[in-house]
């Protein structure tokens, strides 16, 4: 019997892999806030998008809250994606306590898009319709913004004489080049504000790059984190052995068989402790495997 394995295995971690300053700067808010109020701490919906990371939160008694409406006091805690406008009214009305844990970033953009919405141009926003930090982009549009996810969307557009048009913080560039190439053909003046998080871009590079060099990377975070998925979508174009895990436990042989060289990408809620976890299972895993089949191909 052939063993399936190499003797030498490689395992490569993306550099810059894990938390982002912002995701790290709201982790820390809520675990202060936790110990410096006795009452009820809520997040509003969940803080960052990382089972682990929320599962931990709980345990400190810190629950997101998807419907604000039923929370009657305490303090609610506004998610590292931020928030509308009118999310920060409907709780100022309501006797809670607000503490602010949005992404730096992400504020700048809302900033960007409150400026732009009071010049009266129309506002595209590249990025996921469903996601927090791009609805809540839309809410300081004062009406003017229009969420667009892909370049089919984008050449759907009448023609406008003037446009403006700016980024989730943590959409693919490739995405936002397409969106914002269509919007060209239909736009005499088109405001171009490339919005995408600095240290996401570096990731997507880091993540590219990594998928050239190994025989199957596995992207490793929160299912619903959209830099994650980013992530996961640009390895998966240029390497087919692409795997989206959210941890070690869901590793099988089959995944790394006859590969010799093994990278790792964590989104930018991904703890490092996870990305080490599943970095520790591969190696275990390999030397059992190859142990067991080589211990096989002498008993034949």
């Amino acid at each position: 019997m052939q063993a399936n394995y190499k003797d030498k295995m490689e395992v490569k971690i993306a550099k810059n892999s894990g938390l982002c300053y912002g995701v790290k700067r709201a982790i820390q808010i809520a675990k202060k806030t936790r110990r410096l109020k006795s009452g009820k701490v809520y997040t509003l919906g969940d803080l960052i998008h990382n089972p682990q990371v929320i599962e931990e939160l709980k345990k400190r008694e810190i629950r997101p809250a998807n419907n604000p409406e039923e929370i009657k006091e305490g303090t609610i805690i506004i998610r590292s994606h931020g928030a509308s406008p009118e999310m920060y009214d409907l709780l100022n009305q309501k006797n809670i306590e607000i503490v602010d844990a949005t992404c730096p970033i992400v504020k700048n953009i809302q900033k960007l898009v409150s400026k732009l919405a009071e010049k009266g141009d129309e506002i595209i926003i590249v990025g996921n319709s469903k996601h927090p930090e791009t609805i809540g982009l839309k809410g300081h549009s004062l009406g003017k913004g229009i969420i667009i996810e892909n370049e089919e969307e984008a050449r759907k557009l009448p023609f406008k004489k003037k446009r403006a048009v700016i980024s989730q913080s943590t959409q693919d560039f490739n995405t936002f080049k397409e969106v914002t190439g269509a919007l060209i053909e239909c736009t005499e003046e088109l405001n171009i504000h490339n919005t995408i998080c600095k240290s996401t871009q570096i990731r997507q590079n880091a993540t590219s790059k990594l998928a050239s060099s190994v025989d199957v990377l596995f992207i490793i975070g929160g299912k619903n984190s959209s830099n994650t998925n980013k992530l996961y979508q640009i390895s998966k174009r240029i390497l087919k052995n692409t795997y989206f895990i959210e941890n070690a436990k869901q590793i099988t042989p089959e995944m790394i068989q006859g590969a010799n060289k093994i990278g790792l990408s964590g989104g930018a809620s991904t703890p490092p402790e996870v990305i080490n976890e599943v970095s520790k299972k591969i190696k275990s895993n390999f030397k059992h495997q190859y142990h067991r089949e080589k211990t096989l191909q002498c008993q034949s």
